[in-house]
């Protein structure tokens, strides 16, 4: 099931699909690591990308494993902006200390010879389990999208209208 990329969520909508607390999200935005990035026409509230909630998701999976927030920091900084197809392609591993960015079995399978403990995570996985989590929580029209294309208008029709209402 792909989700729309026309709609943004709501803090709590993303907090439920990440799986993190709102204190950690109001933290991580105040903090630059991950910024809701869609602004709402009607009260210009913010809302969530999918792209910011994978964000959310892959930080929060690496905090769980230990790594610090600077290395979480560093590895979402050079993961964003990426398109929605280059990351289901990479796959993040982890020595507990640093994280490495694999894009091919070869890179995992020289990673994971160093003989150091690692553990892996493929964004690929996480993507899916978001669209899951997010295909039960309510999402808004997004305003910062360019508008649809007006409608022709039917003059009969409308002369009809208002007729009826004038």
């Amino acid at each position: 099931m792909a989700l729309p990329t026309d709609v943004g969520y709501r803090g709590p909508a993303a907090c439920t699909a990440a799986g993190i607390t709102y204190r950690q999200l109001d933290y991580w935005a105040r903090t630059g690591l991950v910024e809701p990035s869609v602004r709402t026409g009607a009260h210009n509230a913010p809302l969530y990308s999918l792209p910011d909630i994978l964000m959310l998701k892959v930080a929060k999976r690496l905090l769980d494993t230990g790594i610090s927030l600077q290395q979480i920091r560093t590895a979402v900084d050079h993961l964003r902006g990426r398109p929605a197809a280059e990351l289901s392609r990479i796959t993040l591993m982890s020595d507990g200390v640093s994280v490495y960015e694999c894009t091919s079995p070869d890179e995992v399978v020289d990673l994971m010879q160093r003989g150091q403990g690692m553990f892996g995570l493929a964004l690929a996985n996480v993507s899916r389990e978001l669209e899951e989590a997010l295909g039960v929580v309510p999402a808004e029209e997004r305003a910062d999208l360019p508008a649809a294309a007006p409608q022709p208008v039917d003059e009969l029709a409308q002369r009809r209208r208002e007729r009826r209402t004038g």
